[in-house]
């Protein structure tokens, strides 16, 4: 019921707003709010496109110097454990 109350506001300001011009300047203006919106929410799904990738890079770059590290500090102590038991395996 709320989205019929909004919507029929919408409608009645519309239709003040343009009825003191003709059909064709309507349809006209009409048209170019209508390409105005589009190429508004193309660019701010452009920008969000953009963040979100970024975010990815950020983590992807985060998660392979963790990794990196994990696989450092393993190497580490397995040196650690080998050098206190000689006779250990080589892992």
């Amino acid at each position: 019921m709320k989205s019929f109350l909004i919507g029929l506001g919408v409608g009645v300001g519309l239709g003040l707003l343009f009825a003191p011009m003709s059909g064709e300047e309507t349809r006209t203006n009409l048209g170019d709010r209508a390409n105005d919106l589009a190429n508004s929410a193309r660019e701010t799904y452009e920008q969000n496109r953009d963040r979100v990738q970024r975010g990815v890079e950020t983590i992807r770059s985060t998660a392979e110097r963790a990794m990196g590290q994990a696989r450092s500090t393993a190497k580490d102590a397995a040196r650690a454990v080998q050098n206190k038991m000689p006779d250990a395996q080589a892992i």
